[in-house]
C-alpha cells in the first residue's frame, strides 16, 4: 500500500503492474531527455552572441526536427499498445468473481460456486483493531489464490463506481446495466488495498476494496469454511 510522502507507484504485485511500471520508467526517461535537450537549446540561444545562418535557416535541420519527434512517438506508442492489448486479455481464468458496486459498499459473488456471495462494508474507525488501517479495512475481504488468473466482472446497481486496486494494476469502471471485465494474477501472498475511483456520492470515500491473496490450500480451507457457514 502507499506510504506517507510516497512519490512513486506502489510496489507491483501482478505481472501487469510490473509492465506498467516499466513503461512509466521508459516514457519518463524519454521526457527527461527531451526536457534536458530543449532547456540546453534555450540557454544556448539566449546566451550566445554568435549566430549561424545554417542553424537559423536550414532545410536539413527542419527535416531532423520533423522526423525525430515522429520516431520518439513511435518508441512510446508501440510499448503502450502492447500493454493495452495485454490488459484486455482474459486467458482461461481459474476463478471468476463478480464485484457489484452499491452506495456505498461492494458486494462479491464467486460465480464458480453456488450461493457464495457477501457484502463488504468499511469498518468504522471506532471498531478498528490495532494494526488495521482507517478508511481501508472491510468486514469481508475478497480472497483469491496466488499465481492463478482471476477474472473480475464489474458492474453497479445504482450509480457509477470504479473498482481499483493500484498494486495489482487494476481499475475498471462499474456502470449500471453494463458488465465490464478485467483480469489479473497475484504473484505473491498479501493483503492489497484499493478504493472506489469514481465519485459516486456523499460517502464515496468510504467504500474501500480489500483483496487478500493466499496460497491455494489456504484458499480451499477458506472456501470450505465459508460454504459451511452458509
Amino acid at each position: 500500500m502507499a506510504q506517507p510522502q510516497q512519490l512513486g507507484f506502489q510496489d507491483a504485485t501482478s505481472p501487469l503492474m510490473e509492465e506498467l511500471l516499466h513503461f512509466h520508467d521508459h516514457a519518463l526517461m524519454i521526457v527527461f531527455l527531451i526536457s534536458t535537450f530543449v532547456l540546453y537549446i534555450i540557454v544556448a540561444m539566449v546566451t550566445t552572441k554568435i549566430y549561424d545562418k545554417y542553424i537559423l535557416d536550414s532545410q536539413e535541420i527542419e527535416i531532423i526536427w520533423t522526423v525525430l519527434p515522429a520516431i520518439i512517438l513511435i518508441m512510446i506508442a508501440l510499448p503502450s499498445l502492447r500493454i493495452l492489448y495485454i490488459m484486455d486479455e482474459v486467458n482461461n481464468p481459474h476463478l471468476t468473481v463478480k464485484a457489484m458496486g452499491h452506495q456505498w459498499y461492494w458486494s462479491y459473488e464467486y460465480t464458480d460456486y453456488e450461493e457464495l456471495a457477501f457484502d463488504s462494508y468499511m469498518i468504522p474507525t471506532q471498531d478498528l483493531t490495532p494494526g488495521q488501517f482507517r478508511l481501508l479495512e472491510t468486514d469481508h475481504r475478497m480472497v483469491i489464490p496466488v499465481e492463478s488468473p482471476i477474472r473480475v466482472l464489474v458492474s453497479a446497481e445504482d450509480v457509477l463506481h470504479s473498482w481499483a486496486v493500484p498494486t495489482l494494476g487494476v481499475k475498471m469502471d462499474a456502470v449500471p446495466g453494463r458488465l465490464n471485465q478485467t483480469a489479473f494474477i497475484s504473484s505473491r501472498p498479501g493483503v492489497f488495498y484499493g478504493q472506489c475511483s469514481e465519485i459516486c456520492g456523499a460517502n464515496h470515500s468510504f467504500m474501500p476494496i480489500v483483496v487478500e491473496a493466499v496460497l491455494l490450500e489456504h484458499f480451499e480451507n477458506w472456501l470450505s469454511t465459508v460454504l459451511q457457514d452458509l
